[in-house]
């Protein structure tokens, strides 16, 4: 079979298997020749290992600089009657062939990390491959649904705002065309139904089950993902429902850093800046802001992305050589901001003054439609040089790659 990208609105219904392969590599490549990580981890846990920041920092640690060791938890398709898989399975295989290449450990699991099943298998993963201890847990989960422990019922979160109901313009990939759409107000319950799938209560969870399994290494410290973005997307994102859930994920970092002190251990969020990932593309009516953005940064040359923003994260900030007595470069509310570059008021005036004149009709000129179109084709796999997408592929050489 010949396999060609598929695209309903935003999501992506196939991905390349080589394409992804090229995708890790490239991202090794880059981090080889990256300023390399001093006194990084060695011994590192990754919660949504498979794409988006959660691979970046497995790569980063792999063969950027700390030479770590890694277990990698996501939940992802293989391949099947049904189709190829998804992008992070293959990410995940390819990932593990090249670190074991550089005489890595790299396990993979693949199972849902809300489950107890999951965090046994990890934990035992930890003790027979990592030597019985991590040194960093990095939490980059994302996801649209929670189960209730208790219940099984499900918690599934929204994208709504929480004052008024919000219009703007919001990307079709699949048409390549801009569409106004309004974000509608949550409920009360929507909020809090988000904040228990977005919000910190999980990693709060995992943290407490490694502590008590006994394999969290002294002086661990952990680190979680978030956006706050600047005051134009306020009402989508930092106001909203998204906004909610990171606040509640900030709130508990500080609690996890009180309980890791006991273990010489640190807990931090990290702010990075926005990004085309699996995750972002669904944010209604932050298209725009995005399109200009990368227009802006890229004209700047300080435009990141996600392996690039990681790699940047733990050589300067997290493992700084120039490190603050409490051994992460943060600001005043503990934030390691990320977005510093993306915040600067010279590029929020220049992105203010191309979101002013967009419109469905030119934000291909105006915006980086191109390079955020890119971006998602990569994202499963496309779009690489080097890769023979005309190559006949069988599904059963799919099912012979082993994670």
């Amino acid at each position: 079979m010949i396999i060609e990208p598929v695209i309903k609105g935003v999501v992506a219904r196939s991905a390349h298997p080589y394409g992804c392969q090229q995708a890790v590599r490239k991202q090794i490549d880059y981090v080889k020749q990256a300023k390399p990580i001093e006194r990084g981890a060695k011994r590192v846990l990754v919660l949504g290992a498979s794409s988006g920041f959660g691979l970046a920092s497995r790569i980063a640690h792999t063969f950027g600089g700390a030479e770590a060791d890694t277990v990698g938890v996501s939940f992802e398709r293989g391949p099947s009657d049904q189709g190829v898989g998804s992008a992070g399975w293959y990410n995940n295989i390819f990932f593990k062939q090249e670190a074991e290449k550089a005489g890595r450990v790299a396990t993979n699991i693949v199972g849902d990390a809300f489950s107890q099943q999951v965090r046994q298998q990890v934990i035992e993963s930890v003790k027979s491959d990592l030597g019985g201890k991590v040194d960093l847990v990095v939490y980059s989960l994302a996801t649209g649904v929670r189960p209730n422990p208790e219940t099984g019922d499900m918690w599934r979160s929204v994208i709504k705002t929480t004052g008024k109901p919000v219009v703007g313009p919001t990307l079709n990939l699949e048409t390549d065309s801009l569409a106004e759409m309004t974000v509608e107000t949550a409920t009360d319950d929507e909020v809090a139904d988000t904040v228990k799938v977005m919000g910190g209560e999980d990693w709060a969870s995992w943290v407490q089950c490694l502590s008590d399994a006994g394999v969290l290494a002294h002086g661990c410290r952990t680190v979680a993902y978030s956006y706050i973005g600047p005051e134009v997307t306020y009402p989508i994102y930092h106001q909203g429902t998204l906004g909610r859930a990171k606040e509640h994920m900030h709130t508990t970092a500080e609690e996890i850093n009180t309980q890791l002190v006991a273990i010489g251990g640190q807990a931090h969020v990290a702010v990075c800046k926005a990004l085309v990932t699996k995750a972002s593309v669904f944010i209604p009516a932050f298209t725009p802001y995005i399109l200009a953005l990368f227009k802006v940064m890229k004209e700047k040359g300080t435009h990141e992305g996600c392996i690039e923003q990681m790699q940047r994260l733990f050589n300067a900030r997290f493992y700084s050589p120039k490190e603050t007595e409490q051994g992460v470069l943060t600001d005043e509310q503990r934030l390691i901001r990320m977005d510093d570059w993306e915040l600067a008021s010279d590029v929020q005036q220049q992105v203010s003054e191309i979101m002013a004149e967009m419109t469905a009709e030119n934000f291909t000129q105006l915006g980086d439609y191109k390079g955020y179109k890119q971006d998602f084709m990569e994202l499963n796999g496309f779009g690489f040089e080097g890769v023979d997408y005309q190559q006949d592929i069988t599904l059963e050489s799919l099912k012979a790659l082993q994670s």
